[in-house]
């Protein structure tokens, strides 16, 4: 099969490798559609937590969506035919010599875990998120309801009170994700910063209270104007450290810094001279697939409400042939939302 890979030097390549081999409690898939993420971007840049330099060449992809075409001996929860989320490529010594994944969906095969196939308690944690997608739902769409349930999961996590105040730094798929499900939530005071007016614009139509574009407004004063108090949430959704510092002047006295996502250093410095002596910082840096499968039926219950379309979220599609301009255009900040491969 071919696979995108992300070379030891950070450049891609589409590459020939062997299809991954599935077990008794697995099942084989072919790729129909896999999301462009932020993880993704991170591993080209070699700065994603827990893969070294020497974990490289990666198979690229996080947000897939494969068919089914093959089962093991012991699956009983799966089909052929059946679609599934979040289907992965595991690392393989045999290709190249060495092999490594990051998570390897942007292949044309991958594998899926039957959780009926295992004793209770002893399935992988991903088990639980490789979640058939239902027959009236689009199924290239559906790569986006990765980030829908990693989101819905992270707010419940964080512990979000719909009655205070946030501020979500960062309008793309992530964070306009973060300003929807909020705003359904309850929510009524969502202030959205970014650097890119469009996608401020995009913000408003998902429930966001006010804008601010950092290049062009002063964020304190007018966070201040809004909220003298300051405000009880900061939400970081593109994982970046001067985030953390410029929350400081604009908490409330024990608000926190929500971060979501992998933080693209290993180490920050916090400057908190600007903050009350009362402040917390929350990373979830990586959610569940428990706390993922939790999420889930809300997400589908939105979805067939016609209060969540995962249509709106996406702004281009490439095929596979394209994925490597495709990611050139992403790291161009060129996508205003998400982008998604298709095979």
């Amino acid at each position: 099969m071919r696979a995108l890979i992300v070379n030891t030097n950070g450049t891609l390549a589409i590459k020939e490798i062997a299809k991954p081999r599935y077990s008794e409690n697995q099942a084989l898939v072919k790729t129909l559609a896999c999301g462009m993420c932020g993880t993704d971007i991170k591993l080209i840049h070699k700065c994603f937590k827990g893969f070294p330099e020497s974990s490289y060449p990666l198979i690229l992809g996080h947000e897939g969506v494969g068919e089914v075409v093959e089962i093991g001996a012991n699956v009983k929860g799966l089909k052929v035919g059946d679609k599934v989320l979040l289907p992965f490529v595991d690392a393989d010594p045999e290709n190249f010599g060495k092999l490594g994944s990051g998570y390897g969906a942007l292949s044309e095969y991958a594998v899926v875990h039957d959780l009926l196939a295992y004793p209770e308690g002893k399935a992988p944690d991903v088990a639980y998120a490789q979640t058939v997608i239902p027959d009236d739902l689009d199924p290239i769409e559906a790569v986006t309801i990765v980030t829908f349930r990693e989101v819905l999961s992270s707010i419940k996590f964080f512990g979000v009170n719909p009655e205070d105040p946030i501020v979500v730094f960062g309008c793309g798929p992530v964070g306009q994700t973060f300003i929807k499900f909020l705003h359904l939530l309850g929510n009524k005071d969502i202030v959205a910063v970014d650097i890119v007016d469009e996608k401020l614009e995009i913000a408003i139509e998902n429930g966001a209270s006010a804008t601010i574009n950092s290049t062009k407004d002063d964020l304190t004063q007018r966070v201040r104007e809004l909220y003298p108090n300051g405000v009880k949430y900061v939400l970081d959704a593109v994982g970046l450290p001067l985030v953390a510092n410029q929350a400081m002047s604009i908490l409330a006295d024990r608000g926190s810094v929500l971060c979501y996502g992998v933080l693209e250093k290993e180490e920050i410095t916090i400057d908190f001279s600007k903050a009350s002596y009362n402040w917390s910082f929350i990373c979830q840096q990586m959610p569940e697939k428990k706390e993922e499968f939790d999420a889930h039926e809300q997400v589908i219950t939105w979805i067939r409400e016609g209060k969540l379309i995962p249509k709106e979220y996406i702004s281009d599609y490439f095929s596979f042939d394209d994925s490597i301009r495709a990611y050139d255009m992403l790291l161009d900040y060129k996508l205003v939302k998400k982008g998604i491969i298709t095979f």
